[in-house]
């Protein structure tokens, strides 16, 4: 029987296979390798083949496009519901490939290998700082136990190092405790010059590419921001408004609504942390400077500074944010204040 949809289960080395015909019936179950899956592709005709948007999801999609399939891939979280019974690898193949034929489905778009690259590069980035934040913690605990309380910041942590190592008259520290230290301040540095690459790195792509280049010109985004955001979102036209790009990113209120009583809690916190963390912090250090602007954004503001906490105006300043960077991308625009008529 001709496959008009075929729903694949990826594992680390082996995938199950679904295919279900025009009218939905199952007429396939197969269990094989990779390699195999990808071969047994390129025999099948032209036909609809759904995974969930996993690890190695986007090269394999990537792979059966090129043979000709449409390709569509969807959050896990919507794939569940259609599981029956028992759950097993085939199961989970069933409920893909009936997931895939849902009208009202959600599909995540393939992302190519330069939007990979850009991604990887962030995490890499993002796990060097936590390597640093963790060495700089460890420091001040060693030397918090020999009676030196360092105030917050890497500054005046390295002034203090300074002070205690370069010194050659301090004998604040024994000989054991000043080589160990001046050790773990050797990985600070050269973890320090890692990341400073990657943001050179960053930088130039922001200079280059005339989507994270736009972007930019957003207060509170920079290059880490613009680059991170382009490689994630990819098509803008997936999201049909502003809003949907904000709620992919977790960053609109969650709904608690019965009875036709509608009432809004908190972010929903839903999609990329590591995106989210990055324009709630670009709202933090760009609303002192935003807040005392004449722009409609400034006396939004102020507005909402008015009746709101702080930590509540930042992120519903990043949910704008986030808005903005949907008009932008989608209008091939650059970003510019509305100022406010005298």
């Amino acid at each position: 029987m001709p496959i008009a949809v075929l729903g694949i289960d990826l594992g680390k080395n082996s995938c199950s296979l679904v295919g279900l015909d025009a009218s939905g019936r199952v007429v396939l179950r197969r269990r094989m390798r990779r390699e195999s899956a990808i071969t047994f592709g390129a025999q099948l005709p032209s036909c609809v083949v759904a995974m969930e948007a996993c690890c190695g999801a986007h090269h394999m999609g990537r792979t059966l496009a090129a043979q000709g399939h449409t390709v569509r891939l969807m959050s896990p979280e919507y794939v569940r519901p259609y599981v029956k019974a028992q759950k097993n690898d085939d199961r989970d193949a069933e409920a893909i490939a009936e997931a895939a034929t849902r009208p009202t489905m959600r599909f995540v778009a393939l992302k190519s290998e330069a939007q990979l690259d850009m991604q990887t590069l962030h995490r890499v980035r993002d796990q060097l700082v936590g390597e640093r934040t963790a060495l700089m913690n460890q420091i001040r605990a060693i030397l918090l136990e020999r009676g030196h309380v360092v105030p917050q910041g890497r500054a005046r942590l390295a002034a203090r190092l300074a002070s205690l190592l370069d010194d050659e008259a301090a004998t604040a520290l024994t000989p054991r405790m000043q080589t160990l230290v001046t050790d773990v301040r050797e990985r600070w540095q050269f973890l320090d010059q890692r990341i400073a690459a990657l943001d050179a790195e960053f930088a130039e792509q922001a200079r280059t590419d005339e989507s994270a280049r736009r972007l930019t010109t957003i207060p509170g985004i920079g290059a880490l921001n613009a680059t991170a955001l382009v490689a994630a979102i990819g098509d803008v036209t997936t999201f049909a408004r502003g809003r949907d790009l904000a709620a992919w990113l977790g960053l609109v209120p969650r709904q608690v609504t019965t009875g036709g009583r509608p009432k809004l809690v908190g972010i929903t916190k839903r999609g990329s942390k590591y995106l989210r963390k990055m324009l709630i912090q670009g709202a933090r250090a760009a609303m002192p400077t935003l807040r005392q602007s004449e722009t409609r954004l400034g006396q939004w503001l102020r507005g909402l500074l008015a009746r709101a906490h702080a930590n509540t105006a930042v992120v519903a300043l990043a949910a704008k944010m986030a808005r903005t960077v949907w008009a932008l991308l989608r209008h091939e625009r650059v970003y510019e204040a509305a100022v406010i008529a005298a």
